[in-house]
């Protein structure tokens, strides 16, 4: 089962949905709006007589979405479909679907999308699709995307309140040296997990990816379609990768950008990602040594200042806005980490790093708050606590603490400069146990499948999406060139073999380079 890097106290969590921080931007897009367009029949893929190597129950329940006008071309609705797809006649939770209809007359169908996390709110996609998308996907494919279940508005998990933030977050001390401070870290995981449980209850143990896929094929049947096409972005290509090994005939296309490795053990993926990650500010390193513009240059050695801005922050946490917790090691390598996801925050992180080196604290704080969605009124989205708890539904592993310690002492000198952890997450330990594990993901039946991995990529590193690739019956890589997490919208290149493969069906060639 895949775990997360880094856990929401001792470690940072890397996620990234599509690096959802670092897209803000985009999700504060204007929405377009169109007049309304005429669907001819679409094109589907010719499914042969692939099965699917989990058996399709016949629909129990009729599924319907009460669309409501957002604008002209948007609309907005809910779906109510069973909390326990075991128990179609028990209860039930209403998702937030969001509907972009397609621009063209030559409507081809529906692109379901999901922007990863886990826990992003999807809507959030098809009512800024234009920003999302090129105009050749918008134009033919009516973009549809949703909050899935335990984030956003679909029964969002929420445990604590904002004001207890910079405690689960930032107080923790990452390289504990004595027993009372390790006893502190346990503490603050159970803690933590206790309040999802008294605020989520039985939420929590079916809100998992495989409830997810059976979600979009909840959404598919309302909207009477046989096949659809799928764009998912980070842990969104895990998502399509449940939903195509679960529901292989109903797949007409599905690109997966920036992808992990579906079967990694929860310390190799860790492990790939720290090692991403600690490559990635290597890079950035090197590039503020050669630069002496670099704000953090530091007569060129920006290596050697950044290990002794660490040994120091880890020494004596540094001062940071009123009001607020001191920056300690874990805040600052939230903050870094957030800054690795794309080159254009780099140079933000020079001066952050810059001020910090100079006793300030306040521009990592900054960094780390937009890694967690923090607003300027201090409000945050519930995205950092739905990560955990649908990670958790996902993984069968409930170690003790002292396993995860054990398991910890195996990565410690993997990425030493932004990693030096000596003890477990405990992340799981303390959650409910999962009733419905993540499945192994096969894509069996489900045709070619197209995945995209960045050459730079610290979250999902190239190697990973390889995997990935390598894991489905049929995927197709394509790499991209770049120092960022995900490559749609990098380079012409990649977004013709996108728009060749979704619109045309033609899948790429394996091993496709786009530089």
């Amino acid at each position: 089962m895949r775990r997360p890097l880094l856990s929401s106290r001792r470690r940072t969590i890397v996620w990234r949905c599509a690096a959802i921080a670092a897209i803000t931007a985009v999700f504060a897009a204007a929405c377009t709006t169109d007049s309304d367009s005429s669907e001819p029949a679409p094109e589907t893929r010719d499914v042969g007589t692939a099965t699917s190597p989990v058996t399709d129950p016949p629909p129990v329940v009729e599924y319907s979405i009460d669309w409501e006008p957002v604008t002209e071309r948007i609309d907005g609705g809910w779906i109510t479909v069973p909390l326990d797809y075991a128990d179609p006649a028990g209860p039930t939770i209403d998702l937030r679907v969001a509907r972009r209809r397609a621009d063209s007359d030559e409507r081809i169908g529906v692109l379901f999308s999901n922007n990863g996390g886990p826990g992003a709110a999807a809507s959030t996609i098809a009512l800024n699709a234009s920003a999302w998308f090129d105009s050749s996907i918008t134009e033919r494919f009516d973009v549809v995307s949703w909050d899935p279940r335990g984030t956003g508005e679909s029964a969002g998990v929420d445990c604590i309140d904002d004001d207890e933030y910079d405690r689960y977050f930032g107080s923790a001390d990452i390289t504990p040296e004595t027993d009372e401070e390790r006893a502190d870290l346990v503490a603050l995981a159970q803690d933590f997990a206790n309040a999802c449980i008294q605020r989520a209850g039985d939420v929590l143990q079916h809100i998992g990816t495989n409830n997810s896929a059976r979600d979009m094929d909840a959404i598919r049947q309302a909207l009477g379609e046989t096949q659809v096409s799928y764009f998912g972005f980070s842990y969104g290509s895990e998502l399509g990768g449940v939903w195509t090994t679960l529901f292989p005939t109903t797949v007409r296309a599905a690109i997966f950008d920036g992808a992990s490795d579906p079967n990694a053990e929860p310390i190799d993926h860790e492990r790939q990602q720290r090692v991403g990650f600690e490559n990635a500010l290597d890079t950035f390193l090197a590039e503020c040594t050669a630069d002496s513009d670099c704000d953090f240059h530091n007569d060129g050695d920006a290596e050697a200042a950044f290990d002794a801005l660490w040994a120091a922050i880890d020494e004596s946490p540094l001062s940071s806005e009123e009001g607020r917790t001191a920056v300690n090691l874990g805040i600052a390598t939230t903050a870094v980490a957030q800054a690795m996801y794309s080159e254009r925050f780099w140079g933000v992180l020079e001066g952050a790093l810059r001020d910090a080196a100079n006793g300030d604290g306040v521009a990592l704080l900054q960094l780390r708050d937009a890694y967690f969605q923090r607003s300027p009124s201090g409000e945050y989205s519930n995205l950092i606590e739905a990560f955990q708890a649908i990670s958790c539904a996902d993984q069968e592993e409930r170690p003790t603490p002292d396993e995860d310690d054990s398991e910890a002492e195996q990565l410690v000198g993997v990425a030493p400069r932004l990693f030096p952890q000596t003890t477990g997450s405990y992340f799981c330990t303390f959650f409910p146990a999962a009733l419905d594990p993540r499945i192994e993901i096969t894509g069996e039946g489900a045709g070619p499948i197209m995945v995209i991995g960045t050459t730079g990529d610290p979250s999902t590193p190239l190697a990973s999406s390889r995997l990935m690739a390598d894991s489905l019956e049929d995927g197709r890589l394509v790499i991209v060139e770049a120092n960022e997490h995900t490559g749609y919208g990098v380079n012409q290149c990649v977004n013709d073999v996108v728009d060749d493969y979704l619109i045309h069906l033609e899948a790429p060639a394996d091993g496709t380079v786009c530089a």
